[in-house]
């Protein structure tokens, strides 16, 4: 459960109101309090948009929404990880649940969609943390997640909705994919890259495509090779959103083990940080941006 002194230090915040872009509270780790924590995210002033890994989280996402007249929204897709390609055996993420699917179902997925608290079309990419062994298995199973990825990106563009885009140890070949698609469609791609982590010259081929970057609590982390800071600095705040990725990624000074939208504050406390400028503006503009980006009322 969330703890009163928390709540209390929430209330005493002067900021209107924070926007959690990437939460899963859609998912099985808050089966036994989602309402209370929602009801507790709203009444200090942060909205969150819970983001769909499968079609049964998806699903779940979007009537969770439902239930909320306001600040809570949905984002439906299907993650690489949950692509059951044959190939390699997905470690079951206990806090989620299985729920792998053999194929992405555009039909299902565009109903789902009709939702009025659908707003964006993810977490959708590629991911390549979990591969096979063999050059030729390995192979295969990136050009199946790169094909899951087009269907997805074509929904999207049916749809008009934004993506939030996934990646992990795959930035190269999503930039070589979404470089490609754009050149060849009409329609502009817009979205943000959740919870990035990689390096600034792949950072700066996501903002010259014109896409919102997400950061979270992994920019208080240090990973070899990534310099969050850097990566901060270089990002224009009008395209920074904010996300927690609950219940993971709890920050260092988040007071509870499990984590919620209540703590996005702490990231826009780093962000401020390390821009040298106020909270308030932080928590200004990034709000601005998921309203714009995400079209939301």
């Amino acid at each position: 459960m969330l703890t009163n002194y928390l709540f209390h230090q929430f209330v005493s915040l002067d900021f209107d109101m924070l926007i959690d872009t990437h939460a899963h509270l859609n998912i099985a780790a808050f089966d036994k309090d989602r309402e209370e924590v929602i009801k507790k995210c709203l009444e200090n002033n942060v909205w969150m948009i819970n983001i769909g890994t499968n079609y049964e989280t998806s699903k779940r996402a979007v009537e969770i929404a439902r239930k909320f007249e306001k600040g809570v929204f949905a984002a439906i897709g299907l993650h690489p990880i949950n692509l059951e390609t044959g190939l390699v055996k997905m470690k079951v993420d206990e806090e989620e649940g299985a729920h792998f699917e053999k194929e992405f179902n555009y039909e299902n997925y565009k109903k789902l969609a009709q939702c009025a608290k659908v707003v964006a079309i993810g977490e959708i990419g590629l991911d390549y943390y979990w591969k096979p062994k063999t050059t030729k298995k390995k192979e295969l199973f990136k050009q199946k997640q790169k094909e899951l990825f087009l269907k997805e990106l074509k929904l999207a563009q049916e749809l008009n909705f934004p993506v939030i885009f996934h990646c992990r140890m795959a930035h190269q070949d999503l930039i070589e994919v979404l470089k490609s698609n754009i050149k060849n469609q009409k329609s502009k791609i817009k979205g943000v890259m959740h919870g990035f982590v990689g390096t600034g010259v792949q950072l700066k081929e996501y903002l010259k495509m014109g896409f919102y970057v997400g950061f979270n609590r992994i920019i208080f982390k240090k990973i070899e090779g990534i310099n969050f800071e850097e990566n901060i600095k270089i990002t224009p705040l009008d395209r920074i959103l904010v996300e927690t990725d609950c219940p993971y990624l709890a920050p260092p000074k988040f007071q509870e083990e499990r984590n919620t939208p209540l703590s996005v504050k702490h990231v826009v406390e780093r962000i401020a940080e390390i821009k040298k400028i106020s909270f308030e503006k932080v928590a200004e503009v990034s709000t601005e941006n998921a309203k714009r980006l995400f079209k939301l009322g």
